[in-house]
């Protein structure tokens, strides 16, 4: 992974701010947890897989930072209520949530079964929702808050495949804009990011072939993302520089959705 350079201009600090990122056992959400400490905020990994959460929280803290890590699905809410009550007493309270845990399957319409579709909405869809109510409460009684749910382009142009995946995408959205309406008298500010095409583990695995070929045909920057490119974004939400930015969707997609956000 890069490591991520601390900014140079204060404003983009986040010091004395506690993080949540769910899903950062790995990858993007990995990548997400130490742009956040790096810019001094103190950080929570949860990940259904104990073992990688407390590994990127191992590297949270070799930043300097506090960092603690839980194992849980994301999709059982009572699990989720359990674990942001345990943050919240033992970091001192709430301030950014970064809703990023998900799972994606290739699969056609005909290869849809009950199971598959009911768990891609249980995770992206319940655990959006439940996570971000969970983090009402402590958000207000820090005086506000920050709510990054992470969606995906396909949420906004369907992908050729997986609609069970493009239907929970389009549904966090919906849950964006409309918890940014209704929290923002608290101070609580709600927005999305909907990456492209990023270099990641998975899509690495299936070729540089593939990504150059994804690249010349759809993505107008002739490249897929690096994973610092979008924890940028998730990080300038998080920030003081969004002060007045609510219920948006920003998707660092490289030109291949262009579609007025």
């Amino acid at each position: 992974m890069t490591p991520f350079p601390a900014p140079s201009d204060h404003r983009a600090r986040l010091d004395g701010r506690v993080a949540l990122v769910t899903g950062a056992g790995a990858g993007l959400g990995r990548a997400y947890a130490l742009a956040l400490a790096a810019r001094g905020a103190d950080v929570a990994i949860h990940d259904i897989d104990a073992k990688s959460a407390a590994e990127t929280a191992r590297l949270c803290r070799a930043l300097g930072r506090r960092a603690w890590s839980d194992g849980y699905d994301v999709a059982n809410v009572a699990e989720v209520r359990r674990a942001l009550a345990a943050l919240v007493r033992t970091a001192g309270g709430l301030d950014i949530v970064v809703n990023n845990a998900g799972i994606d399957e290739a699969k056609t319409t005909p290869e849809i079964d009950e199971r598959a579709f009911d768990r891609m909405m249980a995770v992206h869809v319940k655990g959006t929702f439940f996570v971000a109510q969970a983090a009402i409460a402590p958000m207000r009684a820090r005086g506000g808050g920050r709510i990054i749910n992470i969606s995906s382009i396909n949420g906004m142009i369907a992908d050729r495949t997986d609609p069970h995946y493009n239907a929970a995408k389009a549904a966090i959205l919906g849950i964006t804009r409309a918890l940014a309406r209704e929290l923002a008298p608290w101070n609580i500010l709600v927005n999305a990011v909907a990456p492209g095409h990023v270099v990641t583990d998975a899509t690495r695995a299936r070729g540089e072939a593939r990504m150059r070929e994804v690249s010349r045909e759809r993505i107008p920057l002739r490249r897929y993302a690096m994973p610092e490119e979008i924890a940028h974004t998730v990080c300038f939400l998080a920030g003081p520089e969004s002060a007045f930015v609510t219920g948006q969707v920003l998707s660092p997609n490289g030109g291949e959705a262009i579609v007025g956000y």
